[in-house]
Order: structure tokens, then sequence, then C-alpha cells
């Protein structure tokens, strides 16, 4: 079994916490690597839907180990609500659950700088949800951040708090003094869980222990790489799953995108594909497309071949796993985009220019739909022919292999394409 990185392709929503779900059954631990809890991955075990937003989905399999690493901002009290929500369905965390003791705590002035920014700067208009997570991310890079560490070391703590809070106007005693005494409780509640998640993971990947990296959101909103400023504060792509992690690059020895069988993205910002039509809002019911963490309706559009090869890129994603395949069943046509129109000149690689992006129009393929149901089919051969073109012309368009294709939600809805290197990297 290969360690790989799982990570979404477009926008994020793709179903990665279906993905790494199925994964976890054949590795040991999984590490969540960038993001807050502004993600939200949804997992359907029988007939119940958990809703996971810090913990890795990895905790769902008994006997699996959970790692939080550096690179991901921590709301204590989402965290430790999470914990409780799931040990009262009967998930046992013990010596299961790792913190790194380097990742960042969203405080609560983090929240609040959220809010005034949204209504002050036009953050509105980028779509954040407002959960502290871009300020938290901006007090790390600022040197000012608080870590999970210095939770456990009053002295340090004290000073860290002293000089946040009067950098914005509320260091009043009676204010640090609550904040002071709630987060060190924090920190005594949660520290049986911290770890050098570094050294944790490298003594784990020298003993033999196999693990799957998990990204969170997805590599068009990557603050380097994704549509900027319509992006997360974090690095969503592979690359992040190495500085939140502490691993170095040679640990890695696959990477595995999540694509969606069309395009969704949730917030503002540019989207070539987007139907904003009957079509789009058919997709939008047929697909359940409404946000797991804040429950706003996602934006749907075609798939976009020129935004999948562009994260492909990036990544180095040599295998993919494409999600909702069984929300086209209704399709009478369905198209591809191939590239984009701008200016009379056609684009065949995703632009840097978010201006450009903004003024560029689809180029399409049209497909025949197949107009039958394909729900929880789980082998290729069982699929109509029209559904198969579909996936060949996207591996064409691509020119990456479908390793897994969802037919559904639940675990058992799921096509694994034999002799593919995610199989190899499986060893099934």
């Amino acid at each position: 079994m290969a360690n790989i990185v799982v990570l979404g392709v477009q926008w994020g929503d793709e179903g990665k916490g279906k993905i790494v779900d199925l994964i976890s059954e054949h590795v040991d631990i999984v590490a969540r690597y960038q993001g807050g809890h502004n993600a939200g991955h949804t997992v359907i075990i029988d007939d119940q839907r958990v809703v996971l937003h810090l913990i890795p989905t990895g905790i769902l399999r008994s006997g699996k180990k959970c790692v939080i690493g550096n690179g991901v901002v921590i709301d204590i009290p989402a965290l430790m609500q999470e914990v409780n929500d799931l040990e009262k369905s009967g998930v046992n965390f013990e010596k299961r659950l790792f913190i790194s003791d380097r990742a960042h705590v969203i405080m609560p002035y983090h929240c609040r700088a959220d809010q005034a920014d949204k209504q002050a700067s036009g953050l509105q208009h980028i779509g954040t949800t407002c959960r502290g997570i871009g300020p938290a991310y901006t007090d790390k890079m600022a040197r000012l951040g608080i870590k999970i560490g210095d939770l456990l070391d009053e002295e340090l703590f004290a000073e860290k708090l002293k000089i946040n809070l009067e950098n914005r106007g509320l260091n009043q005693p009676k204010h640090f003094k609550q904040v002071f005494s709630q987060y060190i409780e924090y920190g005594r509640k949660i520290k049986p869980y911290i770890v050098d998640v570094s050294y944790y993971l490298n003594q784990a990947l020298d003993s033999g222990e196999r693990v799957l990296f998990e990204g969170a959101q997805g590599t068009m909103l990557d603050v380097d790489h994704g549509t900027y400023p319509y992006v997360t504060s974090s690095n969503a792509t592979a690359g992040g799953a190495c500085t939140g992690l502490g691993v170095g690059p040679t640990r890695i020895e696959g990477v595995l995108g999540v694509v969606k069988a069309y395009t969704t993205r949730v917030g503002n910002g540019p989207f070539p594909t987007e139907l904003d039509d009957a079509m789009g809002e058919e997709l939008r019911l047929l697909g359940d497309e409404y946000g797991a963490t804040t429950g706003r309706p996602r934006r749907c559009g075609w798939f976009d071949a020129l935004v999948v090869k562009h994260a492909l890129r990036i990544n180095g994603v040599e295998s993919l796993a494409l999600t909702k395949l069984d929300v086209l069943d209704k399709c009478r046509q369905i198209k591809l985009c191939v590239g984009y129109e701008w200016r009379n000149v056609r684009l065949t690689q995703f632009p840097a220019n978010i201006s450009t992006v903004q003024q560029c129009k689809p180029i399409y393929e049209e497909l025949p739909g197949w107009l039958t149901d394909t729900r929880g089919i789980s082998s290729l051969e069982a699929l109509p022919a029209a559904t198969r073109k579909y996936l060949d012309r996207i591996q064409e368009l691509t020119g990456v292999e479908l390793g897994l294709i969802s037919t559904g939600p639940r675990r058992e809805e799921t096509i694994i394409n034999k002799n593919t290197k995610f199989t190899n990297w499986l060893n099934i």
C-alpha cells in the first residue's frame, strides 16, 4: 500500500469524504494537513449521515488513527463538540486522535475580525464563512499566532494573548482573564491528544505504517494556485501535505484527485461553466448541492477540462476518483468544456489573470445522455454505453485514468477500475 494524498481538483465539495472513507480501510493513519472547520466532509454509513469538519474521515473506521497537522487552524470549541458528538454515536478516540502542537488556534477575536472585515473590506464579495479561518492564518503569517502547544505554557500563552488583545484594543483586565482561563482549560482538556505530529508520522512511516494524507477544500481554492482572491487561506494542493504535516515529499508515493462528474463551487468568484438556468437548478436538486458546513446552495455547471488539467499538473495527480456520476442520469445532453474563448482567441489552459477568467466563454463538446439509472452500479461493464463514452472522453481530455467511479453516496455504490495505478497503490 502506497502513502497517498487525496485532494479535490475543482472548487471543493467533490465528495472527498466518501473517497477517504473508502480508502481508509486500507491504511493505518489518516492525516489532515490544512484548512479549518470551514471544511465539511460528508460520509453515509448504512443510513447515517456523518459530517466531519476538523477530524479526519478515517475516525469512522474502527482502529484507524487520525492526525490533525500543523497546517490546520483549530477552533477548539468546534473540535471538542465534534469529538463529543462522535463519542455519543459510539466512536472511540482513545489513542486514535493526534493533534499537532504546532497547529494554530482560532481565537474568539479572529471570528470577530472576520465579521468586521466582511462588512468593511469587501470579503462578503469573496464569500468567506466568517469562522475566523482567514484572520487566524493572517496572524500565523504575521508571527503573532497562538499555537496549540502554547496553551500548555501559561506564561508564554499569557504573553502572546496580551499582545494580540492589545493590538485589537481588547486588553481590558476582565476580558483578558476570561479568555486566558477559558483557553488554558481547553489546553488541559485536549492535552492527551497533543503530539509533535511530524515526529509521530515519520516514526510511523519508518515502521511501515501506511498513511493517507487528507486535503480539505480543493485546488481551485488554493491560496497560491486557485482563483485568487476568491480562495481559502491555505494550500489545499499536494505540496500542502508536506508543509502541513512535516513530512518530506519523498514520503508521498501517489496523488489521487477527486473530481465531480460536473462542476460546483460555493461562494463568489469566476466559474466559466456555471449554469444560471433550469439545468443548473436541476443539478443542484439532484446532487443535493448544499454546503455541508454552511448549508449554502452550490453553484452548478458542466465539467471543465481546463480547470481539471490545471489542477492535475499542479498536484501531480496520477489517478482520478470521479463522483456523483448518477446525478447526470436524467440529462438528455451532457456538455464538456474543452477550452475557453477570450477576445476571439481560443485558450487551452486555465488563465492566471482573474479578469481574463471572468471574460472567458466556455467551448463545449456535447455528448448524448444515457437516461438510465446508474445509481449503485459497481462494475464498468454494467454501465450504459453512453455513460462509458462520457467517462472515456474525460480520460482522454485529462490524460489521467479514472481509478474509481462513485455511483452513489454509500460505500458499496462504487466502481473500482481494475489494473490502474489506484488499485496498485491499494494492492487490490
